[in-house]
C-alpha cells in the first residue's frame, strides 16, 4: 500500500488551480536536494539547520539491527514492559506505530501524578516496574516532563535495589545536556540525528527506539517510507506531498481549519500525530491551518463551517468515494511509513505558500518561562470568581463570570468567538482516570456553534501550544484542571509532580491572557462527579 489521495467539489478545483505553481517553481525537487532557501530568506538560516528529515530513512536504517538486538536482550531478561517518557513529537510519532502495529507501548507525556503513578505501578498483566524498561526521549535534554520521569523512576528502581542504569535508555541528540548525562551515568544512548526537528522525528530514534523495543516491525516501516520517497521528489501534478499541501492550504479564501477524522483507516491514532505537526509548524506569525481532530459523527459535520475542510483517513481512498459520499473533501490512505513522510513533505510545503517557517516554534518558549517563573515565586492561587457543585470558576475577564453558573460561563465565552474562530478545550488532569471527558469536545463543539480542538495537558503544549499563541488571534480557551489529594515527589527538585502540572496550566493561562485570549479556567476537585457538571453544562 502506498499513498493515495481522492478529491472532489471545492478542494479538487483548489488543487488544479495551485498545483501548476508548485510544479513550476519545482518545490519537490527543491526540498528533496535540501534547498533552504525555499521558504524565504528569514527562515533560511533555521531551515538550513532543519532538513535531515529529508534522509531520515537512510540514516535510520543502520540503527534497526541494533534495536532489534537490545529488544531480543530485554525480552531475554524477562524485561517486557516499555514505558516511554516523552513530549510532542518524541512520543506521539512511537505511540502511533505501536498502537498501529498492535504491541504494547505504555506513554507517560503527561505530569498528572496519578499518571505518573500508574507508569510506575504497571498493572497485573503486564507487570510492574520489574519487568519495566523505560526509554527517556528528549531531543533538547532539558525537556522538564522527560528529566522528572527519568527521576521519578530512577528512585523507584533504586528502591527496589535495581541498578537503573541497567532499566534506562536514552534518545536524545548528541551534546545535550542528557546526552552528556547520561553517558557520565553509565546510560544507554542513542543519539538522534540533531538537524531534524522533534515533530518531523517520526523515522529517526525517536519514533523507532521505543516502536521497536515494544515490538513493533521497525524495518518494515522504513521500507515503507522508503517506498515513496521517489513519488513525492518529482515535480509532478501527480506527486501525493504537492496535491496534499494544496488542499490544505490552497484556495482564496483559504479554509483554515483541518478536520482530521479516522474513517475506517488501519492506522491507529493517526489525527494526533498529524494534529502536532501542523499545528506547530505553521501556527505562528498570525496565520496557519488549525488541526482539529474529530469523529466520523461530530457536530461539525452536520452544517460544515465555511472554513473548515474535511479530510478522512480510511482504508482506501479510491474505493472509500464510491460507497461513501463526501463531496468537498480530502480522502486519504496509504502504509504508515507513507503517511509520516508525505504529511512531513506536505507540512513543510503549506509552510512555504503561508509564507511561514515551518521550522521553528517561537511562541513555545513563553509557557515554559511562566512555568518557571511560577515555580519560583510559589504564589498563592488567585480566589476564583465563583465555586458552584464544587468546581472553581477563575477567569481572565470578569464579564465572563457574571451569571454564576458554569454554563451561563461557557456562553458568555462563546460569545467572545469571532465569526472564523475555534474554541480549545484543554485539559491538566489524569485522563486515566477520566477518559471520558474528551467527549467534552463534541458538547462544546455542538453548543459553541464552531470547531472545537481537545488537548491533554501538558501534552499539548509540545502540539497545538505553538498555534494557541502565534496563529490567528481568534481563539478562546477553557481550561480543565484538577485538585486531589495524590502526589509524587521529584527527586532532587523543590517542586512536585502536583505543583508542576499546576503551574504548567496557570502559566500557559497566563501566556494567553497576555496574548489576549479570554481564557475560563475550571477547577474540579472531585473530578469523577464533576465531570458530570461540566457536561450538562455545555449541552
Amino acid at each position: 500500500m502506498a499513498f493515495d489521495i481522492h478529491l472532489t467539489g471545492h478542494v479538487k478545483s483548489v488543487v488544479e488551480a495551485t498545483l501548476p505553481g508548485l510544479v513550476g517553481d519545482l518545490v519537490a525537487s527543491g526540498l528533496t536536494a535540501g534547498d533552504s532557501s525555499l521558504w524565504g530568506p528569514d527562515a533560511e538560516a533555521e531551515a538550513s539547520r532543519r532538513l535531515g528529515w529529508l534522509e531520515a530513512v537512510t540514516v535510520s536504517l543502520p540503527l534497526v539491527p541494533q534495536i532489534v538486538a537490545l529488544r531480543e536482550e530485554l525480552v531475554a531478561k524477562g524485561l517486557t514492559r516499555i514505558v516511554l517518557a516523552g513530549m510532542g513529537g518524541s512520543s506521539l510519532a512511537p505511540e502511533v506505530i505501536a498502537q498501529t502495529a498492535g504491541v504494547p507501548l505504555v506513554i507517560l507525556d503527561s505530569t498528572s501524578p496519578g499518571q505518573v503513578l500508574a507508569a510506575l505501578d504497571g498493572d497485573p498483566e503486564a507487570g510492574g516496574l520489574e519487568r519495566t524498561v523505560l526509554v527517556v526521549a528528549s531531543k533538547s535534554g532539558s525537556t522538564v516532563e522527560t528529566d522528572s520521569a527519568k527521576r521519578a523512576f530512577e528512585a523507584a528502581f533504586r528502591d527496589l535495589g535495581i541498578d537503573p542504569t541497567e532499566r534506562i535508555i536514552v534518545v536524545t541528540d548528541p551534546g545535550s545536556p542528557l546526552d552528556e548525562s547520561a553517558r557520565a551515568d553509565g546510560y544507554r544512548v542513542f543519539n538522534a540525528d540533531p538537524s531534524v526537528g522533534g515533530r518531523y522525528s517520526a523515522l529517526t530514534a525517536f519514533g523507532l527506539v521505543p516502536a521497536g523495543l515494544a515490538g513493533a516491525d521497525i524495518q518494515e516501516l522504513l521500507a515503507e517510507a522508503d517506498a515513496t520517497l521517489l513519488e513525492v521528489a518529482i515535480d509532478s501534478p501527480e506527486n501525493p506531498a504537492l496535491v496534499l499541501a494544496a488542499a490544505i492550504a490552497g484556495g482564496e479564501p483559504r479554509r483554515d481549519k483541518l478536520a482530521l477524522i479516522s474513517d475506517g483507516t488501519h492506522i491507529v491514532g493517526l489525527p494526533d500525530w498529524i494534529e502536532q505537526l501542523i499545528a506547530e509548524s505553521t501556527g505562528k506569525n498570525g496565520t496557519g491551518i488549525l488541526p482539529v481532530v474529530m469523529l466520523p459523527v461530530s457536530p461539525e459535520l452536520e452544517s460544515t463551517p465555511a472554513d473548515l475542510q474535511v479530510l478522512r483517513l480510511v482504508d482506501e481512498a479510491n474505493e472509500f468515494h464510491l460507497f461513501e459520499h463526501h463531496q468537498g473533501e480530502i480522502l486519504v490512505s496509504g502504509s504508515l511509513g507513507a503517511q509520516f513522510v508525505v504529511w512531513e513533505y506536505a507540512t513543510a510545503i503549506a509552510g512555504r505558500m503561508l509564507g511561514i517557517n515551518p521550522f521553528d516554534q517561537p511562541d513555545v518558549e513563553s509557557a515554559k518561562e511562566a512555568t518557571r517563573g511560577l515555580l519560583e515565586r510559589t504564589p498563592e492561587p488567585t480566589a476564583p470568581a465563583f465555586v458552584v457543585d464544587g468546581v472553581q470558576v477563575r477567569v481572565t475577564d470578569a464579564a465572563l463570570a457574571a451569571s454564576g453558573t458554569i454554563a451561563g460561563v461557557l456562553d458568555a465565552l462563546w460569545a467572545q468567538l469571532p465569526a472564523d474562530g475555534y474554541v480549545s478545550v484543554q485539559a491538566y488532569v489524569n485522563r486515566l482516570a477520566i477518559p471520558q471527558l474528551q467527549g467534552l469536545r463534541e458538547l462544546v463543539a455542538a453548543d459553541s456553534g464552531r470547531p472545537a480542538t481537545f488537548g491533554w495537558g501538558p501534552r499539548f503544549l509540545h502540539s497545538t501550544g505553538q498555534y494557541h499563541k502565534g496563529g490567528p488571534a481568534n481563539g478562546v480557551f477553557l481550561q480543565i484542571v484538577e485538585r486531589t489529594d495524590t502526589d509524587v515527589e521529584i527527586p532532587g527538585r523543590p517542586f512536585t509532580f502536583g505543583q508542576l502540572i499546576a503551574a504548567q496550566a496557570a502559566g500557559d493561562a497566563e501566556v494567553l491572557a497576555a496574548h489576549g485570549r479570554p481564557v475560563v479556567t475550571l477547577t474540579l476537585t472531585d473530578p469523577q462527579v464533576e465531570v458530570l457538571s461540566l457536561f450538562e453544562a455545555a449541552q
